[in-house]
């Protein structure tokens, strides 16, 4: 985690790397990473830039934006530079050489945040499994550039013997921690089969990161979730009962936001989590309709959905934050009648109703397919 040598987190100056290597959505990236950079508690002072064809082998950024950044460190008295990419371990050993300083990737920021916003037990083993894999590809003498910076007293670097124990130690707690999480996962499973027996149609709000999933769940269930305006507010699952009128309830559940370039040992990690989302019979997903990136980060959203085997659970999009632009509350349906968006602001209310109304039509549909014992896309009922 991020902190201070006494232990306790606060923020701390921090110089940010972003190439541009030509691929689009530069500016939308970029304020992306520096929400990221202040979720995980340092306080950005400069963003070093630039244009490149391709990561320098050796050190990702090239020789003069590392000078660049070694000089922008030292002006600005941080203690760390983060890279908005993935690093191998010989190019963050290569930085972390030439800067004096401590270097993460990307996909370290993000285990960093999620090590952070982890509340339940099951979410702190998930987030350290994800670490530990991260980490065992950075397991190779990674001490020995200290060495000389230190006059090398008691930092001599491990020998193989201690590289050999460090292995073996991190082999241990990583099968310990799968098989924990195995047995949580049979647990989860048990009741998903009481709930399905209850004739109780599931339905999961999923989105990129500060889409408003939490928001669009409290609005509806006055659960008192927690909503921020920060990246991964939300990462264990809460599930409520939703009472929609005549047609009775449903269970609803807000889910753990989204990003591209999600680190697939996080992936991996949270998958028996995310595995909630695939059985479920309904996604809505919530769309930042106020973004300019929203059309990569509905991209973005799929792609981890088709990963974890949620490609194919009918999905309706929520176009929330509708008080952000000029856009009124709505229904859109698409070529077949079938509703495919409500447009809502989960801030204001407006657009809530269209929603119950949505999921009520869909939920009625489900209790009849479920009775009949046909197998009829939910979503058909909003035709």
């Amino acid at each position: 985690m991020i902190e201070h040598a006494h232990g306790k987190s606060a923020d701390i100056n921090a110089i940010l790397v972003q190439l541009d290597f030509g691929d689009g959505g530069y500016p939308e990236r970029l304020a992306e990473f520096q929400l990221l950079a202040r979720s995980a508690g340092t306080q950005p002072m400069v963003v070093a830039g630039g244009k490149r064809q391709s990561p320098d082998s050796a050190t990702f950024a090239g020789k003069g934006k590392v000078e660049e950044v070694a000089l922008l460190a030292r002006t600005h008295e941080a203690e760390i530079v983060i890279f908005n990419h993935d690093l191998t371990a010989g190019q963050q050993r290569n930085l972390e050489k030439a800067l004096e300083r401590r270097v993460i990737d990307r996909s370290a920021l993000i285990l960093d945040i999620f090590a952070q916003r982890a509340k339940s037990h099951e979410g702190k083993l998930q987030v350290e499994l994800a670490q530990l894999q991260h980490l065992s590809t950075r397991l190779v003498r990674g001490w020995t550039h200290l060495e000389r910076q230190k006059g090398g007293i008691g930092l001599r670097g491990p020998g193989e013997k201690q590289l050999e124990t460090d292995r073996r130690l991190l082999g241990k707690r990583v099968s310990f921690l799968k098989e924990r999480l195995k047995q949580l996962e049979r647990q989860r499973a048990v009741r998903r089969r009481a709930r399905t027996r209850g004739d109780l149609m599931s339905v999961s709000l999923v989105g990129y990161t500060n889409a408003g999933k939490s928001s669009v769940f409290n609005a509806l269930t006055k659960a008192g979730s927690h909503a921020a305006d920060q990246l991964f507010a939300t990462l264990d699952t809460t599930s409520r009962r939703l009472f929609l009128g005549e047609v009775g309830q449903v269970v609803l559940s807000d889910t753990v936001g989204f990003i591209r370039d999600l680190p697939h040992a996080l992936v991996a990690a949270f998958h028996a989590t995310l595995e909630e989302t695939a059985n479920s019979d309904l996604l809505l997903h919530v769309v930042d309709s106020a973004s300019p990136d929203r059309d990569q980060q509905i991209e973005a959203v799929n792609r981890v959905l088709a990963e974890i085997g949620a490609a194919e659970v009918p999905q309706i999009i929520i176009w929330n934050k509708i008080d952000a632009t000029s856009a009124t509350a709505g229904m859109e349906r698409d070529e077949y009648a079938k509703i495919v968006r409500v447009r809502l602001s989960a801030r204001t209310g407006a657009g809530l109703g269209l929603l119950r109304d949505a999921l009520a039509d869909v939920a009625r549909e489900h209790s009849a397919r479920y009775r009949s014992g046909s197998q009829v896309d939910p979503v058909d009922a909003l035709a």
